[in-house]
């Protein structure tokens, strides 16, 4: 190997580089992982307003569930991995909160076993137990 092919490789893996880092920022905004309000499955999160909720509407229950526990405090209950949103009313029917949701794993204390095309999570708090179980599916 001589000392052209090793620049035009570096520059090729430059340009490579380059053009993954510019697909990934258009895939997946800057900051949107931030914008969205994260809750781990099978966890709750507190949320307080500012002023009297009248009503609370979940795009996908199966994702995340909202229950209203005072005036102004809303309990908000990851279900199952996904995304999802959450509006919050007033009584005039202005919207006090609408925000996108992340319900996803607390990956703290989680081990992953890949065995083939089967990947199993397992959650280890204290012991490991199975958590999710993912078959990839084989191109054909």
């Amino acid at each position: 190997m001589n000392l052209q092919n090793t620049a035009i490789g570096a520059r090729l893996l430059t340009t490579a580089f380059a053009s993954l880092t510019l697909l990934t920022s258009l895939a997946i905004p800057a900051g949107a992982a931030e914008e969205m309000l994260n809750v781990y499955m099978n966890h709750a999160r507190v949320l307080k307003l500012d002023r009297p909720v009248s009503k609370v509407i979940i795009g996908n229950s199966d994702v995340a569930d909202a229950t209203v526990a005072d005036a102004k405090t809303i309990v908000l209950t990851g279900r199952s991995f996904g995304t999802t949103n959450l509006v919050v009313l007033d009584t005039d029917g202005n919207a006090i909160v609408d925000e996108r949701i992340l319900v996803s794993i607390d990956e703290g204390n989680t081990v992953r076993v890949f065995r083939q095309t089967v990947r199993s999570v397992l959650s280890c708090t204290p012991n490991c137990e199975e958590h999710a179980t993912q078959k990839t599916a084989v191109a054909n």
